[in-house]
């Protein structure tokens, strides 16, 4: 009977439907609490406090969850252990942990317990260990036998063996000064060789500088009596621009590279003892200043030997070349007589390309070409 009298109603007026739906269709105004914030930590707490006191139920706390992990790096609070915990408690406490052996294998609430594990993998990203208060607060929330415990254990067992594993230092908050952190970038790099002076020049002592910038400079003594025997014919060539990465910051430099001496064959027995030469000392420092036959310096490669290391402020061509004037004025006379060849990967900032100019002749021409 129901339907018989709805097939008359739509016979008698088949709008009905479309007017039904053009009506219920609204356009849906998205609010979001973070837009309209200062960007800094106590205005995202904040916005977190009112998430919780406006509904005891905390319904929408995975798609508040997730959108406030989207918005961390915006707030600068990426790497703030207490905005995560704070994250973790908007979850209800209780209402997901398993009562039965069926519930934990089966992932009971997978939306809210996948949630709670992407939240773990950010922090692992972002290079934040968590403590015991979240790893209670991951307990009371869904229990021994959940998934974002297992993923809490298995982090924990493994950030503490890879944090402290790197051997060169570098603080929590690493400076925003591009002058600090080349220097560190190349107290790393050269770090090979315990020798290695560090100097910071700027490339104003050379008057015919075009770029006014720092560089930061290193080079060992045994480099230096590399770079004096450099063959003179042979030119040196400036490599890069190479990265080395700090953390979330990169840092370029560049290598003066030169050339590899060739291998030494020595025929003699090393059981014969009856002509026992004097040992020569160390190159620079006792005895000769020659290096001795053989490698044995960590500076010679296979592709070249490594003379000098350098970061500048704007890794222009000008730049390099103030760095090899510098270089040749601090200790290193035999630069004045060799050639050195620039190899950059990209394109230093000071080239510009222009195009050629047609003449009127020229355009004359094609005009008449065109109307004939």
């Amino acid at each position: 009977m129901a339907t018989r009298i709805l097939r008359n109603m739509l016979n008698r007026n088949p709008s009905i439907l479309l007017k039904r739906w053009k009506n219920s269709d609204r356009d849906v105004t998205v609010y979001d609490p973070f837009q309209k914030l200062e960007k800094n930590k106590e205005a995202y707490l904040e916005v977190i406090k009112i998430f919780e006191g406006r509904d005891k139920r905390r319904r929408g706390h995975v798609e508040f969850i997730y959108a406030a992990l989207a918005r961390m790096k915006e707030f600068g609070v990426q790497k703030d252990l207490e905005v995560y915990k704070a994250l973790v408690d908007v979850l209800p406490k209780g209402k997901f942990i398993p009562t039965n052996i069926f519930q934990a294998e089966f992932m009971h609430y997978p939306k809210q317990q996948q949630c709670a594990v992407d939240l773990l993998e950010q922090m692992e990203d972002n290079g934040v260990m968590p403590d015991t208060e979240m790893e209670q607060m991951l307990l009371n929330i869904f229990g021994r036998r959940g998934i974002p415990l297992r993923k809490y254990w298995r982090m924990m067992y493994w950030m503490p063996k890879f944090k402290n594993l790197s051997p060169w230092y570098l603080p929590e908050q690493l400076p925003n000064d591009t002058l600090e952190l080349a220097k560190l970038a190349i107290e790393r790099i050269t770090s090979v060789d315990p020798g290695t002076k560090i100097v910071i020049w700027q490339t104003e002592e050379i008057e015919a500088s075009i770029d006014k910038t720092w560089i930061v400079s290193a080079q060992s003594e045994a480099q230096k009596v590399l770079l004096a025997e450099q063959p003179v014919d042979d030119p040196l060539i400036v490599k890069g621009p190479y990265t080395v990465y700090l953390r979330d910051q990169t840092v370029t430099y560049f290598l003066l590279i030169g050339k590899t001496r060739p291998e030494f064959k020595d025929d003699t027995d090393p059981d014969d003892v009856s002509n026992i030469e004097k040992p020569p000392g160390i190159p620079g420092f006792i005895g000769s200043t020659k290096l001795p036959a053989t490698k044995c310096t960590v500076h010679e490669q296979d592709d070249g030997t490594i003379v000098s290391v350098c970061a500048t402020g704007t890794s222009s061509r000008d730049s390099l070349l103030s760095w090899i004037r510098l270089l040749e004025q601090n200790g290193n006379p035999s630069l004045s007589s060799t050639p050195v060849i620039f190899t950059l990967i990209a394109p230093p900032n000071d080239i510009t390309l222009h195009e050629p100019q047609q003449t009127t002749e020229d355009t004359n021409s094609e005009k008449q070409l065109g109307t004939n």
